[in-house]
């Protein structure tokens, strides 16, 4: 499989939401809250499968700067404080052509451990 490479990465801070195309023609919108509680960091990844750690009430977190790393990533920097994540074209790819089935699994986890998103 080819790799993917973004040509075009757009922040809109006011709906909180990352605007990501590909030269594989696909475009995505990722809110800053999915791209935060899927974070390939080790603090919220964990170090395998099953040592993931639940992001809870970030429903407004925002990011505040988008930094290169390399050619095949970003260090996406969150009002949160929350900076140690690298998210390589493959994951941001990947968080968009599954936002659908990663959204709703945030929201199950969410459920089974007692915690309900903040809606204002």
């Amino acid at each position: 499989m080819a790799k993917v490479v973004p040509i075009e990465i757009q922040l809109h801070q006011k709906s909180r939401m990352l605007e990501i195309a590909f030269d594989d023609g696909s475009r995505y919108e990722l809110s800053c809250e999915l791209l935060r509680v899927y974070s390939p960091s080790a603090e919220v990844a964990g170090h395998g499968p099953g040592t993931e750690v639940l992001q809870v009430g970030k429903e407004d977190v925002n990011i505040s700067a988008i930094e290169p790393v390399g050619n095949y990533a970003v260090r996406l920097v969150f009002d949160d404080n929350h900076d140690t994540g690298l998210y390589s074209w493959e994951h941001l790819h990947d968080l968009g052509a599954n936002k659908d089935e990663k959204w709703q699994n945030y929201l199950d986890r969410l459920d089974a451990a007692g915690h309900k998103r903040s809606t204002h």
